[in-house]
């Protein structure tokens, strides 16, 4: 109890505190060797420590600026390592060296105790400086006291840090490492004995582990993807250390555990990109994001940044996500001590005046328009609104880009758009033909759209949906069990619309390659397996966590494309396809958004589904009947959805 006491008050003494005690150990473990070295050197050590007490001053003054220089009191006593005991051995030989040369200089003979006594010391000095320091580690890590018992598999660079990370830490005891490489079985890390993967089934059985923690962060995704295969079957919650990008720029910790990434179930290394092509729309140009506080906006916000851009106009209609997103750059941008301008705006693209005057005044050059609504249900809850904000809100920006002499238009779309199902779709794939339609009539700014499927961890999201029902404790709920959806992470899809925009010559449709898709319900099974739970179903009705089937949503279907029609070629990036797709006439184009207008400002639901039907190839809603619930109470109460429009009466001064 006391050592606990002990151990728990050194841990909590402010930093200088803790330097100072170590100086004051170092100061006196050196002056015991130096004491040693002259008893073992001449049997009257006394009278030779008299003589040789400026001997032992230089040692002091020498040695404990060497040590500070060798960062031997700037890192964590029971986090230490082997580097530190070399640094101890380079700084003491250094000052066994100087004494030395000092020794044979005349003028300071008399202040030196016999020759031998400097190789006497230095050979006692070394071992007792390391063995002060081990003792140390020894006493202030923390030893079971209640500590979750864990395995780690990985005895690389990430593993050996987490192993020492977490041995003096308050939750993990790290009993085991598991790694692929048959020359480190065998051997040990910090202690902790490290085995092949076979053993693995053994280990969990006398040990008890119930929690793996993966410290492979850099290697291929697809051998991350075999060894969570061969974790699935085990009954143990796996998580994982960061990426080693975000290891080496400091924006994470080894020990900042986090379940495994769900893209590690995919398999798919990302392509690595074309800087080129990442480049060319954004480095010295004025851009833009509209709805930059969403998912894929605020990424692109991220990610533009750091391509040096001369100014980052973020257009949002939430203040709350402006506020936050525009807090966020700032601070990366202090961080990496970066060079652009952030101008946060308020806006919705229905009013194309102000997104003109946004982008003339601040000289905007590029636009990502990724202001939408893309909430399957919700939209078609809300047909009018997805009409307006989707179509009309594209129809608005674009035609604000062309008049502020915007060079290129990047449209921010889905797969969704393809043979529609619903409304979201329906009105995400006019918004691709207004593009295609302006730049059919001729215009100077370049237009084109990416489409992709689902992101990973974006708002609406099945992940973090999954994540939260299992932390809860179930059950996970799927709406078929058919149903397979296309993924792609949020940084990834942001880093490849960059790149297409910058391929763009006009009314291009770009396609990513989102990979092989993914059965929902299989990618439930595995996040529930992975948490260290099982199933509950009928094979196993004992199970943690049970998988529900809710119903498809309105407006949803089980399969999506990429694609309408085979039509495509390939572009300068392995991973972006550009697809040949037909659309309506400028003409035809004009008078759908004029009809589609008129319809929404009447809140005429039947008419605007109608014209959706006829101007989107291949719309063909799930839903038998229209789901805007404000149509649907209308329709129940009998009264008007909106009343009459009012006709603004100007008069003019001095007029009657």
């Amino acid at each position: 109890m006391e050592a606990g006491r002990l151990r728990a008050g050194l841990l909590t003494l402010p930093r200088h505190w803790k330097q100072a005690i170590l100086v004051a150990v170092d100061v006196a473990t050196l002056s015991g060797a130096f004491v040693l070295a002259l008893w073992y050197i001449t049997p009257d050590a006394a009278s030779a420590l008299r003589a040789g007490w400026g001997q032992w001053l230089m040692m002091v003054l020498l040695a404990i600026p060497l040590l500070a220089q060798a960062g031997l009191y700037s890192n964590i006593v029971r986090f230490t390592g082997n580097r530190v005991f070399v640094s101890a051995f380079i700084s003491i030989s250094a000052v066994a060296l100087v004494m030395k040369a000092a020794s044979l200089w005349a003028p300071f003979a008399e202040f030196f105790a016999p020759k031998p006594t400097i190789m006497v010391f230095w050979g006692m000095a070394v071992p007792m400086l390391i063995g002060v320091r081990v003792i140390a580690k020894v006493l202030l890590v923390r030893r079971g006291n209640g500590r979750e018992a864990v395995i780690v598999y990985g005895a690389g660079h990430a593993g050996a840090l987490l192993v020492a990370s977490l041995g003096g830490g308050k939750q993990f005891r790290p009993v085991a490492v598991v790694d692929d490489n048959p020359a480190l079985h065998g051997r040990r890390l910090d202690g902790v004995p490290v085995y092949s993967p076979q053993k693995l089934t053994g280990l969990l059985a006398s040990t008890g582990v119930k929690r793996v923690l993966l410290a492979i962060p850099s290697v291929p995704r697809h051998t991350r993807l075999e060894i969570i295969n061969r974790l699935e079957s085990l009954p143990v919650h796996v998580q994982t250390v960061p990426a080693i990008g975000d290891l080496i720029t400091g924006r994470a910790r080894v020990d900042s555990l986090h379940d495994v990434d769900t893209l590690d179930l995919l398999g798919r290394d990302p392509v690595p990109p074309n800087d080129v092509l990442l480049l060319r729309c954004i480095t010295n140009r004025s851009v833009m994001v509209t709805g930059a506080g969403g998912s894929i906006g605020s990424e692109l916000c991220r990610q533009i940044v750091e391509l040096a851009p001369t100014r980052l106009v973020l257009f949002e209609l939430s203040e709350l996500a402006l506020y936050a997103i525009e807090r966020e750059l700032r601070e990366l941008i202090r961080q990496r001590g970066l060079s652009v301008e952030i101008v946060a705006l308020l806006g919705s693209v229905h009013h194309r005046n102000r997104v003109t005057g946004i982008m003339r005044a601040f000289g905007v050059q590029t636009v990502y328009h990724a202001a939408a609504y893309k909430h399957v249900p919700i939209v078609e809850n809300n047909m009018v609104e997805g009409i307006h904000n989707n179509i009309i809100g594209t129809w608005n920006t674009a035609e604000a880009a062309e008049d502020a002499g915007v060079e290129t238009f990047v449209l921010i779309s889905t797969d969704k758009a393809v043979l529609p199902a619903n409304v979201m779709g329906a009105t995400k794939r006019f918004a691709e033909m207004v593009l295609q339609g302006m730049t059919e009539r001729g215009c100077r700014t370049r237009f084109c759209m990416v489409r992709f499927g689902n992101v990973l961890d974006s708002s609406g999201s099945v992940v973090p949906l999954f994540r939260e029902q299992i932390r809860r404790g179930g059950p996970v709920t799927v709406t078929h069990p058919n149903i397979v959806r296309y993924f792609m992470t949020i940084p990834e899809a942001a880093q490849l619309v960059i790149q297409a925009g910058s391929m763009a010559r006009g009314g291009d449709v770009f396609v990513l390659d989102m990979g092989d898709p993914v059965r929902i319900a299989d990618l439930a099974r595995r996040m529930i397996q992975l948490a260290g739970l099982t199933v509950c179903d009928a094979a196993n009705t004992a199970g943690d966590i049970a998988i529900e089937y809710s119903g498809l949503r309105s407006g949803e279907k089980l399969y999506e494309e990429l694609l309408i029609g085979d039509n495509v070629a390939e572009t300068d990036h392995a991973s972006i396809l550009r697809a040949y797709e037909e659309a309506l006439p400028w003409a035809a184009t004009l008078r759908y958004l004029e009809k589609l207008l008129a319809a929404a400002d009447t809140f005429d639901c039947q008419r605007a589904h109608e014209l959706l039907l006829e101007s989107v190839n291949g719309f063909a809603p799930v839903c038998e009947k229209l789901e805007d619930l404000v149509w649907q109470a209308t329709r129940e109460t009998g009264r008007p959805s909106a009343p009459p429009l009012e006709k603004l009466q100007l008069v003019q001064a001095g007029s009657a």
